[in-house]
């Protein structure tokens, strides 16, 4: 409870400078083309550091931080929900279906078989890190893609296909981690409780599938009805925000029914995906976005624990090897059929940033506790979302400029 007038005031103030600094730093980082998730990361921890000079952050104005980092995972999710394409991927399984097998099998096994034994960690700090590593952050690439007017590219839309594909991989393999940690903190051995975590998984799983069985019946059936309700509002702008209220209130019942905020958000955002065309992302949800999203990149930074960041150095540099070498080579070598040695090599490194979905991973995990993501492990991951991101789109650029790709359309005009 804010208790005090200066404490409200110095909160206003934090999250006001806090806005300020985070689209300032968007803007500038953009033009030098690095994701403003890396900026809004580095701002969390300066104002950690500062915090350490001065004692400004107080139980209350943590709290309302840690809220504020809330609202954007459920932004975050719900937009990436909402702009996936359910049927274009089905579509696409055959062909996009074998490559994210690929490069989230090598992934997942490579970043538990890195944090197990290069790094001593125990099983569960593991698995969070070989879950992490499984997703990506397309996001990142595409952006490059998009400046070089590859993205309608036939290998930007296999890019865009798997992309999709590991992230809902993603949230659904941390849903199922979150319901297995405990039974697994608690065994004695990993043998012992096998039974107890195989039927835990197996529960959530089934009542996972029963949560989004009825989201997808109210997206076929209630969607376009309720859409077509909410046009009807005085002004057509506010259609996206009717639109947003909803997905938070599915996000809500998720959290009730023992699920998370983002799983709720990203079977939201589904449930308007349905009809494209019908429910868009226009500027009123866009400053929503805006908003929001920042605060949970911040939240990142302000879990950071100076006296282990360095500690968290090495362990990224362990965690950054993996993280390259198997998104290059899980993506890159089930490419190589369809999309040619250079396709597949500009798609396994598109494959590579690490940001939205690792980071909820690693933050979720923090919040479980020491025993489930170690200050060590949270900071290794920071170091490798930061040094994917920067790294990338640099290098992207350069090889987008001297193996250009030509769009479906324009491939088309030519034959």
């Amino acid at each position: 409870m804010l208790h005090s007038g200066h404490t409200l005031s110095l909160l206003v103030l934090l999250v006001g400078i806090t806005v300020l600094c985070a689209l300032l730093l968007k803007g500038w980082l953009e033009r030098i083309h690095i994701p403003g998730a890396v900026g809004f990361m580095a701002l969390g921890f300066a104002i950690r550091l500062l915090d350490g000079r001065w004692s400004f952050l107080s139980s209350d104005v943590e709290a309302v931080f840690a809220f504020l980092a809330q609202v954007g995972v459920v932004v975050l999710l719900f937009r990436i929900g909402l702009e996936s394409n359910l049927r274009g991927l089905v579509r696409q399984l055959p062909r996009a279906g074998l490559i994210w097998l690929g490069n989230v099998g090598l992934s997942g096994i490579g970043g538990y078989l890195v944090a197990r034994f290069v790094l001593g960690l125990d099983i569960i700090p593991s698995l969070f890190a070989g879950i992490a590593l499984t997703a990506t952050s397309v996001g990142v690439s595409m952006a490059v893609w998009r400046d070089k007017k590859a993205l309608r590219s036939a290998n930007g839309e296999l890019l865009i296909d798997v992309a999709e594909l590991d992230d809902m991989s993603g949230v659904g393999l941390m849903a199922i981690l979150f319901a297995l940690a405990p039974a697994i903190h608690g065994g004695s051995n990993t043998v012992s409780i096998l039974p107890q975590a195989a039927s835990t998984a197996g529960a959530f799983v089934v009542k996972l599938l029963g949560f989004a069985a009825v989201c997808f019946v109210l997206s076929r059936y209630a969607e376009e009805p309720l859409t077509r309700l909410f046009k009807r509002a005085r002004h057509p702008e506010t259609t996206m925000l009717l639109v947003a209220g909803t997905g938070f209130v599915i996000a809500a019942v998720a959290g009730w029914l023992g699920f998370s905020l983002a799983i709720g958000a990203l079977l939201a955002g589904l449930f308007f995906s349905r009809d494209p065309e019908a429910v868009k992302v226009d500027t009123s949800f866009e400053s929503i976005y805006e908003l929001f999203t920042p605060f949970f990149f911040v939240g990142i930074g302000l879990e950071l624990d100076p006296q282990s960041a360095l500690g968290g150095v090495a362990a990224g540099c362990a965690l950054l090897g993996v993280a390259i070498l198997t998104k290059l080579m899980g993506t890159g070598v089930p490419a190589l059929p369809g999309a040619g040695r250079v396709g597949a090599a500009l798609i396994g490194l598109s494959m590579v940033p690490r940001a939205e979905i690792a980071m909820i991973v690693m933050q979720r995990g923090r919040q479980l506790g020491a025993w489930a993501v170690p200050p060590e492990l949270y900071a290794g991951m920071v170091f490798v979302s930061a040094a994917t991101c920067i790294a990338v789109p640099w290098t992207l650029s350069v090889l987008l400029k001297r193996w250009p790709q030509a769009s479906s359309e324009d491939s088309a005009c030519a034959a």
